[in-house]
């Protein structure tokens, strides 16, 4: 097949299968992320691969509740007037699982500046493996258990939403939304994602 007809099968394809390639980028385990999400979002994408809104051009983070993969109940809305990192997985995700520790010694190094972190574990078809991925590594902070990704699906179209598994969010003391990555997390990158909104008044 010609590059030119490939080109054009791609273009076809893609304009023929948004609704599906949403869904797609959903359930999707990736290694490297991709920016957008329509509208107008106002972020500025940096040279590390981090979307950024600057405060008072952000949107509002839904509240997410339900249960957590120990069984009990959390309500992120518990959380206004601190920071909150917000990071989507799954146990069956490698980078994931790569990123996993990076998150929990930096959740060990700011928890007590006023950052909270949240887990969104998804796509597993039982809390059995999720509970294992958290004890494996060492995850103290809690996770909502999100099996067919209906939390995810809470962020309006338009905003910093996650897109990708892993995704990771910022969202600042006024529950609105600073920071997205769609890529996993080496421990100096998500302190640098959360350090400018520590910073803010």
């Amino acid at each position: 097949m010609s590059a030119a007809r490939r080109a054009r099968s791609r273009t076809a394809l893609l304009a023929t299968t948004g609704a599906a390639t949403a869904a797609l980028v959903l359930s999707a385990c990736t290694s490297g992320g991709t920016s957008g999400g329509g509208g107008d979002t106002n972020f500025v994408t940096g040279n590390n691969g981090i979307d950024t809104v600057a405060q008072g051009k952000r949107a509002a983070a839904p509240a997410l509740s339900g249960e957590t993969i120990d069984g009990k109940q959390l309500d992120t809305a518990s959380y206004k007037g601190k920071i909150l990192v917000i990071n989507v997985w799954g146990s069956w995700c490698p980078p994931c699982r790569a990123e996993a520790k990076n998150f929990q010694t930096v959740y060990e190094d700011v928890k007590d500046q006023g950052v909270e972190f949240v887990g969104i574990n998804t796509r597993d078809t039982s809390t059995t493996p999720a509970k294992a991925f958290e004890k494996e590594f060492g995850v103290t902070y809690p996770s909502l258990y999100d099996p067919t990704g209906k939390q995810m699906l809470r962020f309006k179209k338009g905003t910093l939403n996650p897109q990708a598994i892993p995704s990771t969010l910022v969202i600042d003391r006024e529950g609105k939304i600073a920071a997205r990555a769609l890529m996993p997390l080496g421990e100096d990158t998500l302190r640098s994602m959360i350090k400018p909104v520590l910073a803010e008044k």
